[in-house]
């Protein structure tokens, strides 16, 4: 029997159908489908592949969500936070339904600008997702994943405690992006540098506690 998060994702995926089927009718036959960090439109489909595209990016979310549990080898520790996992899957979709509706609104005449609104989203996940990794166990599709942090749950856990407060920040900093002089740039480089870190970070709790098993 489907839990309730995962209902909650067929409710999103229906809506995101919903209104790419409404839309459809009354949209120009190309529109917008991308915007700069200006936000300037520098993207166009045709309305048939482009009101469509959100609806099929959230039914692939929906699929990940009900087949990784069945074919990761840790499946067992995935139960270990499941609903942290699936409320994951939530709100990644509950975010690109969001920029549906904007996208839609936009081609239709309401021009909200998406260099405001878009770090903002883009910072409320990324905040999400370290409250996400703080809870994560071992598994192989989702978390911070290196050769060492798949070895050892103590390697893993360490990674992604450090992890959650790189990803909060991140959040921080994504969200002052909406700021016409701060842009969204500073939160890309503090990602990549943070991703950087995570990864030696990971090797250095690995090599300690391998360490210690030898004295």
């Amino acid at each position: 029997m489907a839990s309730n998060e995962q209902m909650a994702l067929v409710v999103l995926f229906i809506i995101s159908i919903a209104i790419g089927a409404y839309a459809y009718a009354i949209l120009p036959s190309q529109i917008v489908t991308h915007w700069n960090a200006q936000g300037k439109p520098n993207g166009y489909l045709s309305k048939e592949l482009g009101v469509f595209i959100m609806p099929l990016v959230l039914g692939l979310i929906l699929a990940l969500c009900f087949v990784i549990p069945k074919i990761d080898p840790f499946k067992a520790n995935l139960e270990g936070f499941k609903v942290q996992y699936e409320r994951f899957f939530i709100v990644v979709a509950a975010v690109l339904l969001l920029v549906q509706i904007q996208s839609i609104l936009w081609n239709l005449g309401t021009m909200i600008d998406f260099s405001i609104t878009m770090p903002i989203l883009l910072g409320l996940l990324f905040i999400y997702l370290g409250f996400f990794l703080e809870k994560s166990k071992r598994n192989w599709f989702m978390g911070i994943r290196t050769p060492w942090t798949m070895s050892s749950d103590v390697v893993w856990d360490k990674t992604h405690k450090a992890g959650a407060v790189i990803f909060k920040v991140a959040g921080l900093i994504s969200i002052l992006g909406a700021i016409p002089w701060v842009g969204f740039w500073p939160a890309i480089v503090f990602i990549l540098v943070g991703t950087v870190f995570l990864f030696v970070y990971s090797y250095f709790v690995y090599r300690d506690e391998e360490k210690g098993k030898r004295v």
